[in-house]
């Protein structure tokens, strides 16, 4: 993708990495994602914002020289993660009069990451401006989205907020610039992402939304993913996801080793649909996990299924259980099922790795076996409690 302009002087010169299937060996990505970089040239000076994951640096070269970049006497590095401040070290080489100007907490990565001697840098503080002549950039701090130093730089003339992996996606669209047309595409990936990412943050992100509000903002450039040129419909989802407001709904992640844990999932899922209620089913081994983290943003139950591996949950259930209790989603409710052969300490297990999410745990249906009767109607005595449940939360459900 070759640079893009966005506005007079301001151009998109980041880099798409459409088949990468994994992040931070972590995340699934099944459509790729981008490294985003802007050079922003003003009449006295010239700054790039971010830089690109290194194995992308030739793209980023090859569009910094398609713009003419003769000189960048900025490089503002908004997050010291490498997929963002990976290249500064080859960009700092190649404009050895850059300046590299990010807050004192990034600062203190980038050295620690990339050995970036300290007389390069330039420390900013919360409000501070850089002037380019004919252009002003404004620093404003918006911690923990997702990393403690991460900051988002705003382009007082152009009105521009480059807010970092605030507003992000891992989508790897066809265009930089998306329409309202495009929103089927790119909301269920920015939702994924704010799962995967933001989650854990929630509270974070409503300080973040409050702070950016004295912002005339006409456009946001995030890190990764498209460029908003509306911005109501990123702003709105990020105010809906983080306002702990749920879902009648139900996440059940489940592993099944021979059927049993299958069927019971089966089962309370039917008793469970019968009672109005919306259940989500995940395989574990089959299914996306990024669809599991984009589906507990708001989901007010969580049932764990798994089959028992040598006296204890499947690994992949753990997994699972970690997975809920890292990314710290609103569920109010807890529950498993599952099924053992001879014995085990399922329950416990698992109770242990969730009990830092602090949500009320259902009484277990697990069974010896395959599902009997009495099996099926202990499931069923599950649903009407989640149900009760979450008739009990009132308002608190969309």
């Amino acid at each position: 993708m070759a640079k893009i302009k966005l506005k007079d002087n301001v151009y998109y010169v980041g880099v798409p990495d459409p088949e990468r299937r994994l992040f931070d060996e972590l995340i699934p990505l099944p459509d790729g994602t981008t490294y985003n970089s802007y050079l922003i040239r003003g009449s006295e000076a010239t700054a790039l914002i971010d830089s690109v994951d290194p194995p992308k640096m030739d793209g980023l070269l090859k569009n910094l020289d398609e713009a003419g970049t003769e000189k960048i006497d900025y490089l503002i590095s908004q997050h010291g993660e490498q997929d963002h401040s990976g290249s500064i070290c080859e960009l700092a080489g190649k404009y050895p009069d850059a300046v590299i100007v990010t807050n004192d907490k990034c600062r203190g990565i980038l050295i620690d990451l990339l050995h970036i001697p300290e007389e390069r840098f330039m420390t900013i503080k919360e409000g501070d401006t850089l002037s380019l002549g004919d252009k002003t950039l404004e620093f404003l701090f918006t911690p923990w989205v997702h990393w403690p130093e991460t900051m988002s730089t705003y382009l007082r003339e152009d009105k521009i907020l480059f807010s970092c992996d605030f507003f992000g996606s891992h989508y790897a669209p066809d265009k930089v610039l998306i329409s309202e047309n495009d929103l089927e595409k790119i909301m269920p990936a920015a939702k994924r992402y704010y799962g995967e990412i933001m989650l854990p943050f929630s509270n974070m992100i409503r300080k973040n939304l409050e702070k950016i509000k004295v912002f005339d903002i006409d456009m946001i450039a995030p890190s990764h993913g498209p460029v908003h040129d509306d911005t109501s419909y990123i702003l709105d989802a990020y105010k809906e996801w983080s306002s702990g407001r749920l879902a009648n709904t139900v996440i059940i992640p489940y592993i099944s080793m021979h059927g049993s844990t299958e069927k019971m999932v089966e089962h309370l899922k039917d008793s469970l649909e019968k009672k109005g209620i919306k259940v989500v089913d995940f395989h574990l081994t089959g299914d996306d996990l990024g669809d599991l983290a984009s589906a507990l943003i708001d989901a007010p139950t969580i049932v764990i299924g798994t089959s028992t591996v040598l006296a204890g949950p499947h690994p992949q259930a753990v997994y699972a259980a970690y997975l809920a209790r890292a990314l710290r989603p609103p569920a109010k409710y807890l529950s498993i099922i599952g099924s053992y052969g001879w014995g085990g300490k399922t329950v416990e297990i698992l109770g242990d790795i969730v009990a830092p999410m602090k949500a009320e745990i259902i009484e277990p249906v697990i069974i010896k076996g395959y599902p009997r009767e009495k099996d099926l109607t202990d499931l069923d005595r599950l649903a009407d409690k989640i149900a009760a449940a979450h008739k009990g939360l009132g308002d608190e459900l969309k």
